[in-house]
């Protein structure tokens, strides 16, 4: 996908895989070997009812990505790997955040925030706001980044999953 082979890039890799116990961990396992850092993995059914669908996201270059995948069609459990193609891709990710409510004014702008980005509000007391967003990694982070003020107490992400379009 890109031209430069020595230039670090995030590949996302879309693996289809056998739907059964210890599948993740010996993908874990080979990237843990070679020493390569897995930046993002979700897992999920697919389409196919015996198989899940794994999304893997690693940095590095051209040759370490092609490691990564030969070393990936190794394995029995894997039935299909393709890169997705960064032009055409979508990406998601779910976060769960809960922020602290100083005071009226700040629980308003909280909620301005949230209907902005079009989050929901999923749990409210009198000290914390529970928040649930979804959206590109981009869109999170900003949004993370403006609630910072109030403090955030605690983050949960799913990291992201990816689906290439159709064109």
């Amino acid at each position: 996908m890109n031209t430069n082979l020595n230039e670090n890039y995030s590949h996302v890799i879309s693996t289809l895989v056998e739907n059964k116990p210890g599948v993740l961990q010996k993908v874990a396992s080979l990237f843990t070997r070679r020493g390569f850092n897995i930046e993002s993995i979700t897992v999920g059914s697919s389409e196919i009812e015996a198989y899940a669908r794994m999304v893997i996201i690693v940095n590095g270059d051209e040759k370490t990505f092609e490691q990564i995948t030969k070393q990936l069609n190794k394995l029995v459990d894997v039935v299909k790997i393709k890169e997705l193609n960064p032009q055409i891709t979508l990406k998601r990710e779910l976060c769960l955040l809960k922020v602290k409510i100083n005071n009226e004014k700040s629980k308003s702008e909280i909620i301005q925030y949230v209907s902005i980005f079009k989050g929901k509000i999923i749990d409210i007391s009198e000290n914390n706001i529970t928040i649930e967003i979804t959206g590109s990694p981009e869109k999170i982070n900003g949004f993370i980044s403006l609630l910072k003020v109030f403090g955030i107490r605690k983050i949960s992400r799913t990291g992201p999953t990816a689906i290439e379009r159709d064109i």
